[in-house]
């Protein structure tokens, strides 16, 4: 009789359990239908670069959708194409890390431009050192998606040929609207910029130790970049005048 009220007792307790669990998921999707549409779309959003920074673009949307615990048909309420919502991905992971304040402190002339760049570099390795960041941009670039191309001309417009022409000011060599800014020239900051930029690819891809303050090694980069570029420069202009 004991055995039978005990084994009666774990089949309610299991009851309720199951009960409470399925109140719970009811409140759940109760709450996922009645978002509004601003926050329902930032949640995709938001999921779309987590599953594609893991699993690339190949990742199909129906997937997205299991990880959500939506339909399917809900994100298509939202994005009319899954390519339609890799370019919100790219506006959230891409362009609004980018801080357009920048170009005004690489031309800011009222600090030397060591200084510009290193707090250049600072502030960048803190919006862009990301996990998802970083393995969204190397799987675009690999698919030969356009946001790749698109954000390397933003850093080429907004940093590297402004940067260009203040080293040339600060050097007191020909102004760009004299001569033209030279290959060699563009390639020395993207060599740079790629320095930085490497030891993010160490981090999110290779998954290797990279430094945990990387203040001094930023600053290590953007002075002997500038001491190689005081003898480079001006043979780089010497070069372009000859032309």
């Amino acid at each position: 009789m004991e055995i039978t009220n005990r084994s009666q007792m774990s089949r309610r307790r299991d009851n309720e359990t199951a009960k409470n669990k399925a109140e719970t998921h009811e409140l759940a999707d109760r709450k996922r239908r009645h978002l509004p549409a601003a926050e329902r779309e930032r949640q995709i959003v938001e999921a779309a670069a987590s599953f594609f920074a893991e699993r690339g673009f190949e990742g199909q949307t129906r997937e997205l959708a299991k990880t959500m615990a939506i339909t399917h048909s809900a994100i298509f309420r939202y994005f009319p194409s899954k390519e339609a919502l890799i370019e919100r991905v790219y506006e959230h992971v891409f362009l609004s890390r980018w801080d357009p304040r920048w170009k005004g402190l690489i031309v800011d002339r009222s600090q030397p431009l060591e200084a510009r760049l290193i707090r250049f570099y600072r502030e960048y390795t803190e919006r862009i050192f990301d996990s998802e960041w970083v393995r969204i941009f190397i799987f675009s670039g690999l698919k030969g998606h356009s946001m790749t191309r698109r954000y390397v001309k933003l850093v080429r417009d907004q940093l590297i040929r402004s940067a260009c022409a203040e080293l040339r000011a600060e050097l007191g060599l020909a102004p760009v609207s004299e001569l033209p800014i030279s290959t060699r020239e563009e390639e020395a900051f993207w060599g740079l910029h790629g320095t930085v930029f490497y030891i993010a690819i160490r981090k999110f891809i290779y998954r290797v130790p990279v430094p945990g303050e990387l203040d001094k090694t930023i600053e290590d980069s953007v002075r002997g970049f500038l001491t190689g570029m005081a003898t480079l420069a001006p043979e780089c202009c010497r070069t372009e005048a000859a032309k």
